[in-house]
Parts: structure tokens; sequence; C-alpha cells
């Protein structure tokens, strides 16, 4: 997957993070784009907000997406690694590509992804990071009630 356009559409995923943490809600946010680059859904992380342990910004933008013939070439975009719940949606429906914002604050199934034939990009984005580690350092009871802590 070309770079320019997994940092275009990481941007959106960027915007739902922005919202959730705006929302007083855990600052992951993702977007589902089609084989042809059509954006299909996008989400953020709406524990918090709606008292949902299951609205994982994956899960969110997966639901927004709408009900699709097939997954396959299609690519979530997520602010975050996903957890292993999230990394199972994605094997569920076939979902051929994951691009992550970032993996340093925390690593959920990626690799399993990537050993199960999806395309894993990970971009190592500062503004994820950096997004990440600031609500961790402010909200850590907050942050491993999300990860099942």
């Amino acid at each position: 997957m070309e770079d320019h356009l997994a940092r275009q559409w990481l941007a959106t995923a960027l915007e739902e993070a922005r919202a959730s943490l705006a929302e007083g809600g855990i600052p992951i946010g993702a977007a589902l784009y089609g084989a042809d680059g059509t954006l299909l859904g996008r989400g953020h992380n709406l524990r918090v907000q709606e008292d949902d342990p299951s609205l994982h910004a994956e899960t969110a933008a997966f639901r927004n997406a709408g009900r699709q013939r097939s997954y396959r070439g299609t690519t979530m975009v997520t602010t975050l690694s996903p957890c292993w719940y999230c990394s199972g949606l994605v094997r569920q429906f076939g979902i051929s590509r994951v691009v992550v914002g970032e993996d340093e604050t925390f690593r959920g199934g990626q690799e399993w992804l990537a050993a199960h034939g999806v395309e894993v990009v990970v971009l190592g984005d500062p503004r994820c990071v950096t997004l990440m580690k600031d609500f961790i350092a402010a909200n850590p009871v907050l942050w491993n009630e999300d990860i099942g802590q």
C-alpha cells in the first residue's frame, strides 16, 4: 500500500480519535475503506459515551459502513493497534488490510493478523503516539479498563 494513501486515510481515523477525546471518551478512531478507496464508514471508541464495552473504534467504523456484500479488498484504518476483539472482527469478515497509526503504546493482535494473511501496515505516526501517551498518563484507570486489565 502506498504510504501517502495510508497516511491520508489515517487522517480520517485521527479526526475520529480527537472527536472521542472531545466527548470525554478514549481517543481511538478508525475508518473502513473500500477496495476502490471509497470511505465506507468511520467511527471512534464509544465505550465511555455509550456505556458499552463493545463499542471500540473499529467496530463503530464497521457498523457505520453498513452491510457489505464482501469485505475482500477493504482496509481498516485505526489510530492504535487493534485489540484481540477488533482483530477477530477483521478476520471474521475477511478485511484484507489493516493500517495502524501506532503500536508503541499498545500492541494487540496485529502479528496474528499478519500470520493469517492480513496485510498490516504500521505507520508509527507521532500524532497518534502523543495522543495515546497523554491520555494514558491522565487516565490510567480508564485505559486499563479499556484494555481489560
